[in-house]
């Protein structure tokens, strides 16, 4: 776990900000969230783990407590859960997709479909083998906060959104330029 992440909410400025939630497997403790260390209370659980525990009273009272997220992995169907993302939308405050190695791109699919078809205006997070890379993809598609691989630097990673100034396609973070004023303008 990276003790800071790369916050970059959709109208302000990419930023470092401390790491408040630990993101567990869902493996081990099999009665259920594991007592978390570090000071830290908030667990971004697998969604596939919230399906078969949400309805426990010590999940929901975590939950409505603001100390329960959900992760999505690459492969789960948000779609087919679309009721359970629905309820969830008011009781997780932040939304996690993983991804599984840095060249499988399909959470940021999962982002998109968060931002567009579900609305989702909180947070959603990038973890697993996030490289830096990554980035600009990633806030384009709807991530707004980046947990980056360990051996990836933060600083090198907050300048990565400065590098291009002109869009060619719509994003989730804005539309592209279509005149040259506003070509020039940006």
């Amino acid at each position: 776990m990276n003790k800071q992440i790369i916050y970059f909410p959709k109208d302000g400025k990419p930023t470092l900000i401390i790491n408040k939630w630990q993101v567990w497997d869902g493996e081990r403790d099999a009665g259920g969230i594991p007592n978390l260390d570090h000071e830290l209370h908030k667990v971004l659980v697998p969604f596939h783990w919230w399906i078969t525990h949400h309805k426990n009273s010590d999940i929901i009272d975590r939950a409505n407590k603001g100390e329960v997220g959900v992760w999505f992995a690459a492969d789960d169907d948000i779609l087919k859960h679309a009721d359970i993302i629905e309820e969830g939308k008011n009781r997780w405050p932040v939304i996690a997709a993983h991804f599984p190695i840095f060249r499988d791109g399909r959470s940021f699919s999962t982002a998109a479909l968060l931002r567009e078809r579900f609305a989702w205006t909180g947070e959603v997070r990038a973890i697993g083998d996030v490289l830096i890379d990554q980035l600009l993809k990633g806030a384009r598609v709807g991530f707004d906060a980046f947990e980056l691989r360990p051996d990836q630097k933060l600083d090198i990673g907050l300048k990565q959104f400065d590098l291009i100034s002109v869009t060619t396609q719509n994003s989730w973070r804005d539309q592209r330029a279509t005149t040259v004023a506003q070509l020039v303008d940006r």
